[in-house]
């Protein structure tokens, strides 16, 4: 695989590279961007019309019950955060793999990772019914005896969350200066060149920098993985530490992470098409990183197929009536559309990229790679739904039945992860500018 050419011989010139990247950033927005920006912008407001519906009846407007208490909102959460944590794990993981191919991925997969945290953060405030006492979720110290409660989850995510972002946040930053001080030299005005200038924080490229920088990014990378996988342990933990039926399952946690992954790097593989679309950059993201991304994303689904079987075959060989009752209410009951329709996009789908033919056709992989993101949204929602409407008292179960607010908040967080992406358009390069051109030259010279 490093063998493999990640440039097109018709690649431009530094110069045409770097004027690619940047002109969305310091040029004039164009009438498609500002289309792109209307139609994100509608559906965030659809979404901020949810959400204050919400706060003004109460979480009566969705279609949780007594029985199933956690919906749409904790199934996004999850859905959310898993494309989240992909971001900083595959820029963090490529990059100590030495894969050159990272070049022209690494900057939209991290801001990914900033925006889909972000937004994953919201749902469990608006779950909680009482948005006024988010601080809760906060581990202060407990000096009234009454909260936080240490055993909840919602303080393991809350902790895990932000020191998340943050970190994540520290490590685009650190891959983002260079391109910063391009910026800097780059602009005309006088206060973009000192907004620019204040941010690159006086980087001017020498050898000395370029090393110190190098041995910063490398060991930020190395604590980025273990943190990643955690994070998202810990969020399999929120079912895992249950005993739950279909919840208490030793193999969640690294089940979750790599479910994250493959949501993440589906996400990644439409933000890729999309960019080189917009901005040009065909000669930089190239077929063969669709191949690549999809032979990643085939992995991906074999290991989840794996754990699908592992749950039915721990269901049925440990014997507990609970869980046996469990293991044929989701292939019997009346979520059985839905759990077959996972299965069918999860791991039957991405199948077809077994063929050659079907990798290196980028818009088969685009759109395969948005219904595995269907898919693994409903195994997020089918986790909470399965187990809390059949759980042990039969007197408790209940159907869940979701509302028009649980759609418009679900879709309408679409519309604003591509309204941050946007916005950071015109703010910073998507494409990393000094990898990029270091890998044309490198690949030039070869």
């Amino acid at each position: 695989m490093s063998a493999r050419r990640w440039t097109t011989a018709r690649a431009p010139g530094l110069s045409a590279l770097d004027g690619r990247i940047v002109r969305p950033v310091l040029g004039r927005p164009t009438r498609g961007w500002w289309l792109a920006v209307a139609g994100s912008g509608a559906l965030t407001l659809v979404m901020l019309a949810g959400i204050a519906w919400t706060f003004a009846e109460g979480i009566g407007v969705w279609g949780n019950n007594t029985s199933v208490v956690w919906g749409f909102g904790i199934a996004n959460y999850v859905w959310w955060i898993g494309i989240g944590n992909a971001g900083t794990l595959i820029s963090s993981m490529l990059l100590l793999t030495r894969q050159r191919w990272r070049a022209s991925i690494n900057r939209f997969a991290e801001s990914m990772t900033l925006f889909a945290a972000a937004i994953a953060g919201v749902f469990p405030i608006i779950h909680m019914g009482r948005p006024m006492f988010w601080y809760w979720l906060a581990p202060y110290p407990n000096t009234m005896s009454l909260w936080p409660q240490w055993r909840s989850p919602l303080v393991w995510d809350f902790w895990a969350i932000l020191s998340y972002i943050l970190f994540s946040l520290i490590f685009w930053y650190v891959g983002l200066l260079p391109d910063l001080a391009v910026l800097r030299d780059r602009a005309r005005g006088l206060r973009i060149r000192q907004v620019y200038g204040a941010l690159a924080l006086g980087w001017l490229g020498s050898a000395r920098q370029w090393r110190l920088h190098g041995k910063l990014h490398r060991t930020l990378a190395m604590l980025a993985v273990p943190l990643v996988c955690s994070v998202h342990s810990i969020v399999g933990l929120d079912f895992a530490a249950s005993l739950m039926p279909g919840w208490a399952e030793t193999i969640f946690p690294p089940y979750f992470v790599v479910g994250a992954m493959f949501s993440g790097f589906c996400v990644v593989i439409v933000l890729a098409a999309v960019i080189r679309r917009a901005l040009g950059l065909q000669s930089v993201i190239t077929d063969a990183h669709f191949d690549v991304m999809a032979r990643i994303v085939l992995a991906a689904a074999l290991i989840m197929g794996a754990a699908y079987a592992s749950e039915w075959f721990a269901a049925w060989y440990g014997g507990d009536p609970a869980e046996a009752r469990f293991l044929r209410f989701i292939f019997l009951g009346p979520y059985q559309p839905l759990y077959v329709a996972m299965l069918a996009l999860n791991v039957g789908l991405p199948q077809l990229l077994w063929l050659p033919r079907v990798r290196r056709d980028v818009g088969a992989v685009v759109l395969i790679a948005l219904l595995v993101n269907v898919g693994m949204w409903l195994e997020r929602i089918l986790i909470i739904l399965e187990t809390l409407s059949h759980d042990y008292l039969p007197s408790s179960w209940r159907l869940f039945r979701p509302t028009l607010t649980d759609g418009a908040i679900l879709v309408g967080s679409l519309g604003l992860f591509a309204l941050l992406f946007l916005i950071l358009s015109r703010v910073a390069p998507l494409v990393s500018i000094h990898e990029t051109g270091e890998l044309v030259v490198t690949e030039a010279a070869a």
